[in-house]
C-alpha cells in the first residue's frame, strides 16, 4: 500500500503590492511561466531566497587570512590580568550572589 504525504495548507494572510515597468513584468512573466509558476508564487520565491541570502551574508563573518590568524592569536592568548575595578567587581559580586556551588 503506497503511503501518501499529506499536505499543508499554508496560510497566507500578508499582503505585498509592487509595481513594475511593462518590461519587468514580461521578464517576470515569462520566468514564472519556464519555471511553472504563477507570478505570484514566483515573486514570492524568489523574494524569500533574495531575502534568506542577504541575511546570511549580514550574519556571517568573513576574514581574510591574516584577521583569521589574529583572531586565533586574540583567542589563544593569555587572558590579561584583571584591573582594580574588575577586582572590586567581582569582590562586590562574591558578597552579593549566592551559589549552590559554593
Amino acid at each position: 500500500m503506497p503511503i501518501v504525504a499529506k499536505s499543508r495548507k499554508i496560510v497566507r494572510s500578508g499582503r505585498l503590492v509592487a509595481r513594475v515597468s511593462d518590461a519587468d513584468k514580461a521578464v517576470i512573466t515569462k520566468a514564472a511561466t519556464l519555471a511553472g509558476q504563477s507570478v505570484g508564487s514566483f515573486v514570492v520565491a524568489q523574494a524569500r531566497k533574495a531575502a534568506l541570502e542577504t541575511l546570511e551574508t549580514h550574519d556571517r563573518i568573513l576574514l581574510n587570512a591574516e584577521q583569521s590568524r589574529r583572531f586565533v592569536e586574540a583567542l589563544l592568548a593569555k587572558p590579561a590580568a584583571p584591573t582594580a575595578r574588575m577586582r572590586e567587581a567581582m569582590k562586590l559580586s562574591r558578597a552579593k550572589v549566592t551559589s549552590d556551588l559554593d
